[in-house]
């Protein structure tokens, strides 16, 4: 790759992966070691087309696109020996200002209770604030389907949760 080309990809890696992360950390549920993981084969299969990416409309939707691919990809290749869990080791007593702690626990939680499709479409539709067509897109998946997802995993997160989320934050 010509050195423009890198020069071009490191700016675009330095400015996204920090974006990347966080989603990624959504879409694992709070799996801050699998998000680095996921963020660092992205950006690394983005740098192996980086010629052909930098050419389409919105390089960062599709990285995003490619961020939620290999996470669904990671799910259906997860050994049947791990084994997933809902508690959290530990929780620092502070959070550093960076909004409710205990809020921010519960909904990583609750999403790491729904299948990963379905936390898929929950992160893509509500953190990405992407339309149906674009979640639909970046799942290889019809708009129905996506729809269908959306309404299921809010049921869920809303059985999880209760209806009013107020009750999980800071007075």
């Amino acid at each position: 790759m010509r050195q423009a080309r890198v020069d071009e990809y490191a700016e675009f890696a330095v400015a996204r992966a920090g974006h990347l992360y966080r989603s990624a950390c959504l879409l694992t549920a709070g799996d801050t070691h699998l998000a680095e993981d996921l963020v660092q084969e992205t950006l690394g299969r983005i740098y192996v087309r980086w010629g052909r990416v930098s050419r389409v409309d919105n390089p960062a939707g599709y990285a995003q696109t490619v961020l939620t691919r290999t996470f669904l990809a990671h799910q259906r290749r997860r050994s049947s020996t791990e084994r997933a869990t809902d508690t959290f080791p530990d929780r620092p007593a502070d959070d550093g200002g960076h909004g409710d702690l205990s809020l921010r626990l519960t909904l990583l939680q609750a999403l790491a209770r729904l299948p990963a499709k379905d936390r898929a479409v929950v992160v893509l539709r509500y953190w990405e604030d992407r339309s149906v067509e674009q979640t639909a897109d970046a799942l290889n998946a019809s708009s129905a389907a996506v729809r269908t997802r959306c309404t299921r995993a809010l049921g869920r997160l809303r059985e999880l949760l209760g209806e009013d989320l107020g009750e999980y934050a800071a007075p």
